[in-house]
């Protein structure tokens, strides 16, 4: 029953008219002599979603035919153009976003290698790039991609309130002590779901870090509250988060201690530079191949006491203990 042949714009006509009618795909599929999950994906990658008109989204035949060729078209750009393809490829492993290539090729100029960031992204998880295990050297690595229509806004989740746009100049300026940043540190699928999570002060560098047995965001918060609590009020004011499913109970942390929660922009974790840049000194030691739950808490407390006894430039060449313990002791003399 299997066919590879396309679907032929008169057999789209045919599966309109079954599913308006609600007829099951399974026997849309026997009336085409098809296989199901060919209706199964023809419906979802062709179906037409009219962000300003909800109404008029629907499965429309000629419609989808268009969307089905031209996506043909503009996948078979880098199957047509070996050196294209090689130069996309290169600056993939380069460590090269699809849209830091696709900006680039258009500030380069020339019709022949504009492409667009979501070609490039058609072609990482074509049947092709897996064979190439391109989808590894993407930033944010899956096994499959989401469809685009599928990525629901978390705005409920991480209130506009929250947004790192509203947090005050004071943090932004590293001016006041006792804000911090936070991130999850994700290693190798295989290895399983334990991460190390990165908090970092962002005036003093002060880093802490500490194990995950998985992603959940409840287990998550009350390892944060557990090691930040001890603190004076005035050493963890707030914490700035990405918006990663880890991070969806920040409530906790108010409930739990008072302490203010701050959200980046999404899909924009540089916005919290200086945990990101604490994650890449501390994959020095703990590449993405590690196997977190070997790794002792012993050897996490001694991988913190590196990075707080090393000396930073932007610290005056001071390291991030000598800071903290400044301004804790700064604080201890407010409060006689």
């Amino acid at each position: 029953m299997s066919c590879f042949a396309q679907l032929s714009l008169d057999e789209r006509r045919i599966i309109a008219r079954m599913h308006e009618k609600k007829i099951s795909q399974a026997k849309i599929a026997r009336a085409l002599r098809r296989d199901r999950s060919t209706i199964c994906r023809e419906l979802r990658r062709n179906f037409w979603h009219d962000q300003e008109v909800p109404i008029a989204s629907g499965y429309w035949h000629v419609t989808a035919h268009g969307m089905a060729v031209d996506r043909r078209r503009k996948y078979r750009k880098l199957l047509r153009d070996p050196g294209l393809c090689a130069a996309v490829i290169d600056r993939l492993k380069d460590g090269w976003s699809p849209e830091q290539i696709s900006g680039r090729l258009r500030l380069a100029g020339g019709v022949a290698t504009r492409l667009s960031h979501e070609t490039i992204y058609q072609y990482v998880y074509s049947q092709e790039g897996p064979d190439q295990q391109l989808g590894r050297h993407l930033p944010e690595r899956r096994r499959r991609r989401r469809p685009r229509y599928a990525r629901k806004p978390r705005s409920l989740v991480f209130p506009m309130e929250c947004a790192i746009r509203n947090r005050p100049d004071i943090i932004n300026s590293r001016s006041e002590f006792g804000h911090w940043e936070a991130d999850l540190m994700i290693f190798r699928k295989e290895h399983g779901a334990a991460n190390i999570a990165t908090v970092v002060e962002r005036k003093s560098r002060y880093t802490l870090l500490f194990h995950n047995n998985d992603r959940r965001s409840k287990p998550i918060m009350s390892q944060l509250i557990r090691h930040l609590a001890p603190l004076p009020d005035q050493a963890r004011q707030s914490l700035t988060f990405d918006r990663g499913l880890g991070f969806v109970s920040w409530r906790e942390l108010e409930h739990g201690m008072g302490t203010t929660a701050w959200f980046c922009d999404p899909q924009a974790p540089w916005q919290k530079g200086t945990v990101e840049n604490t994650n890449k000194r501390v994959r020095r030691y703990l590449p993405p191949e590690t196997i977190v739950l070997d790794v002792s808490n012993q050897e996490i407390r001694s991988l913190c006491d590196r990075l707080n006894d090393t000396p930073r430039k932007c610290l005056r060449f001071q390291t991030p203990r000598e800071m903290f313990s400044r301004h804790l002791l700064a604080l201890e003399r407010q409060c006689v």
